[in-house]
């Protein structure tokens, strides 16, 4: 736990009630993660070649039929090139992209694609997981948050989310504290190291985001009542605040947000946040010496390593208070 003077403290998520109080709004990002990691072979173009494997992640969505992906090995690929996921799912490259991504249009399109990517794929383990070790079906249940929504369009999981279970939600919901819930899908963009063009912009990947008019009615009379609004992960933080207003009213949106937040960005519907600990260099330790001050994460973080806390993905978590 991080308090603004800088002061630190150890504790379990399962005290987090303990450091709020009734009538505090926790907001929590609902998204479901697609099993975005795909196992493929590209045929053999002529008869003196070879079959390849192909590794396929699925990036963004592009249309019913359409995602932009990462493939590897690229070097092997080009337009034009069939790739088959099994019996019942192909894709036809069409474009590569810069950076390693690839324009696929599948077989299938709508809740038929949905369906044959959930039965062919694997969910898309951060690749210091993946390298280690192959995702497995019981991913499928620890890489997904418990609350879950049904539309599974996020590549990656909002991480800070995988801390709550049922039992945690329902003391919560006991210490008078309100669940409040938003969507972002997250893109790999999230968690990817920053590019010096981003920071001179001033401007992010692009992510779609929802906040429904009762969510936002909710939140706006909770503090307007003086409760804190407690964002959960920071995607469910970056959907807050790009959806309020420079006087601090926030607003139902459905629709995609580039925003980057850098220290020195003033916080207009965010007054703490939970969030696990972040690679440095990227844009999510940014945000969070944003919110706290450098010199303080800084000295969190080092604290953290020294008392050998678990980071990133799968890690722990902690409690920002500024």
């Amino acid at each position: 736990m991080v308090h603004s003077d800088g002061r630190l403290e150890d504790a379990s998520v399962r005290d987090l009630p303990t450091y709020l109080s009734a009538g505090d709004v926790m907001v929590f990002n609902d998204t479901r993660v697609l099993p975005a990691a795909l196992k493929g072979v590209r045929p053999a173009r002529d008869e003196t070649g070879n079959d390849v494997a192909v590794d396929v992640n699925l990036v963004v969505r592009e249309s019913d039929d359409k995602w932009r992906a990462l493939a590897r090995p690229g070097k092997r690929l080009k337009a034009g090139d069939l790739i088959t996921f099994g019996r019942d799912l192909s894709a036809t490259l069409l474009e590569k992209l810069a950076d390693g991504e690839v324009v696929l249009e599948f077989s299938q399109s709508g809740a038929a694609l949905d369906a044959a990517i959930d039965a062919a794929g694997a969910m898309p383990l951060p690749p210091y997981i993946a390298r280690r070790r192959a995702a497995d079906q019981t991913d499928r249940d620890t890489y997904q948050t418990s609350f879950a929504g049904e539309d599974a369009q996020s590549v990656a999981a909002p991480t800070a989310g995988l801390h709550f279970t049922p039992r945690l939600l329902s003391e919560i919901e006991a210490a008078g504290i309100a669940q409040d819930y938003v969507r972002l899908h997250v893109g790999l963009g999230t968690f990817a190291p920053l590019k010096e063009s981003q920071i001179e912009s001033g401007i992010l990947h692009e992510e779609w985001r929802q906040i429904t008019p009762d969510v936002a009615d909710h939140l706006n009379r909770a503090r307007g009542a003086g409760a804190k609004c407690v964002a959960v992960g920071t995607t469910s933080l970056r959907t807050l605040e790009s959806s309020t207003t420079q006087e601090g009213v926030v607003e139902a949106c459905m629709g995609p947000t580039d925003i980057f937040i850098q220290p020195g960005y003033k916080f207009r519907a965010t007054d703490a946040l939970v969030t696990n600990f972040h690679l440095p260099g990227s844009s999510l330790f940014m945000l969070v010496c944003a919110l706290m001050g450098t010199d303080i994460m800084q000295a969190a973080y080092a604290h953290a390593i020294a008392q050998n806390y678990r980071f990133y993905s799968y890690g722990d978590a902690c409690l920002l208070l500024p």
